[in-house]
């Protein structure tokens, strides 16, 4: 346990503004001092002094939300060479009546990680932060590419004759260049010219959302393949795929082993077994992105490799439902990913 490690522990309850700190002695758990800093560099220098003076040895910080308003104290100290810990937000479901206060937050981050035997390390940032960031915008240009492109159907429905006629039969690519060449100032119908002008300002946002896309998604495979290029070797996992691969991974020594990543993954094998029939089902938790990329790896797999394809023939020979092989396949890859990003990616 933590508890046999340390001498303190800080916890810290982070807020956007303002960070509530709890000292706490170990193993005891009583509460030995409570500050609250400033979320700037001043409020981290003053927590850390605090640490310094009040906690002299071993200690450890307890920082929730070390992903958002706790990422820059919790960098802040592992420069410093501070060892810092996550620790999950409390559940606040069926705590009718129960007190809750920052201070008392930064309190109970403290003593939950006290108890905890294997406390989880906050993820990386550097490279790692750089593919996240570029994941997340990425996203969300698909996601608005894909509301223009719904937005341009629907005025392909409602709009007049002889036009409607004339686009509805285009491909995509060519529906897109007429729309951006119409010219709605020469049509003397105003119903008709405003159709037009959003039938070209749709297409105009669509082509440059592509355009985003394709420029994200080639940035994403350069730095991919400076941090694990083997993994772009990989059947079936693109640069969007080996990204997000590495961005749940994170760094080397995060997972204490393989079979804490496929937890993470939602890959693992829960027993589900009734009567004499034995069987195992899907993890419905996890990260469902990182599951994602298990998912496309395994499906594409199974039209492309052969040695996929006769495992999933001979696990439906034996019994068992294609839907059972994969999940089985995805446990593989989640294994197979694991090793291979703990050997070869680098990390800075």
């Amino acid at each position: 346990m933590l508890a046999d490690e340390v001498d303190f522990v800080i916890g810290v309850d982070s807020h956007r503004d303002e960070h509530a700190l709890a000292l706490v002695a170990c193993p005891t758990g009583a509460c030995l001092a409570e500050a609250v800093i400033s979320a700037n560099g001043r409020g981290y220098a003053a927590a850390l002094a605090l640490a310094l003076e009040r906690a002299p040895g071993r200690r450890a910080w307890a920082i929730e939300g070390t992903g958002s308003y706790g990422k820059g104290l919790a960098r802040h100290l592992a420069q410093q060479g501070e060892r810092v810990l996550e620790v999950e937000r409390p559940r606040r479901a069926g705590g009718r009546g129960r007190a809750k206060t920052d201070r008392l937050d930064a309190l109970r981050a403290a003593r939950a990680l006290i108890a905890e035997e294997r406390p989880a390390l906050p993820r990386a940032a550097g490279r790692r932060e750089s593919l996240r960031v570029l994941l997340r915008v990425r996203t969300s240009a698909v996601s608005a590419r894909k509301v223009a492109l719904n937005q341009l159907r629907a005025l392909l429905v409602t709009c007049p004759e002889p036009l409607r006629a004339e686009l509805r039969s285009l491909t995509r690519a060519r529906l897109l260049r007429c729309c951006r060449e119409l010219a709605p100032e020469r049509e003397h119908d105003p119903k008709l010219a405003g159709t037009l002008r959003a039938l070209r300002v749709l297409a105009a946002r669509i082509e440059s959302l592509s355009a985003e896309t394709r420029e994200l998604e080639r940035e994403l495979r350069v730095q991919a393949e400076q941090i694990a290029s083997a993994l772009l070797d990989e059947r079936g996992i693109g640069p969007i795929g080996a990204a997000q691969a590495l961005v749940s991974w994170s760094h080397k020594g995060r997972f204490r082993s393989e079979a804490a990543f496929a937890r993470l993954a939602g890959a693992p094998p829960i027993p589900a077994s009734a009567g004499q029939r034995v069987r195992h089902r899907l993890d419905r938790g996890g990260d469902r992105k990182l599951n994602g990329v298990l998912h496309q790896i395994v499906i594409t797999r199974r039209k492309h490799d052969p040695r996929t394809i006769a495992y999933i023939e001979r696990r439906r020979s034996e019994g068992k439902s294609e839907r059972e092989a994969i999940r089985s396949l995805k446990r593989y890859v989640a294994r197979h990913l694991f090793r291979l990003l703990e050997a070869t990616a680098v990390t800075a």
